[in-house]
């Protein structure tokens, strides 16, 4: 499987997705994993239709990407994988799909969030993981687009705890 970018934001398929992203990565398939949009067919198609119509694009649930690896159904094209949220990157390394360099580019607000760098915030539970899969030799950073230099967990954690 070749996994030429893992971003996690909660807006899956959007504009800077599609259009920086897609190209810097040199990726020519998206997959998307989301439990929640597996299931809801209507949603699930238009996010598909968001994407480039020469980019294929699948959305699978945990197990169903997990069953999708174990057949060899990953194994073609430079896959952008995009996760919706920290608890989903959590399982794609416990279930031992990916454990590579991971993007985090969108988390929105909600209780007990806080902004720890432009539109990407964290709670307690989320700062906690992440570093518990740091310490696991997975390489987390955060950037929304290109053009901003990436900022290090080690920073983005720093900024967490002092507000």
């Amino acid at each position: 499987m070749d996994i030429v970018l893992c971003r996690v934001d909660s807006r899956l398929i959007h504009g800077q997705v599609v259009t920086k992203w897609v190209g810097q990565s040199n990726a020519n398939r998206i997959i998307v994993v989301s439990d929640q949009l597996e299931k809801d067919k209507f949603m699930r198609s238009i996010y598909l239709m968001a994407a480039p119509p020469d980019i294929k694009v699948d959305c699978f649930g945990k197990d169903t990407l997990l069953n999708a690896k174990k057949n060899g159904n990953l194994d073609t094209g430079r896959i952008l994988l995009i996760l919706p949220d920290i608890d989903t990157l959590k399982s794609i390394v416990e279930t031992e799909i990916y454990k590579g360099k991971v993007q985090i580019g969108g988390l929105g607000g909600g209780p007990d969030r806080k902004v720890v760098f432009q539109n990407i915030t964290l709670n307690n539970h989320d700062a906690v993981i992440l570093q518990n899969l740091e310490k696991q030799g997975i390489e987390i950073y955060f950037q929304t687009i290109p053009e901003d230099s990436p900022k290090s967990l080690d920073k983005i954690i720093e900024k967490f705890r002092k507000e």
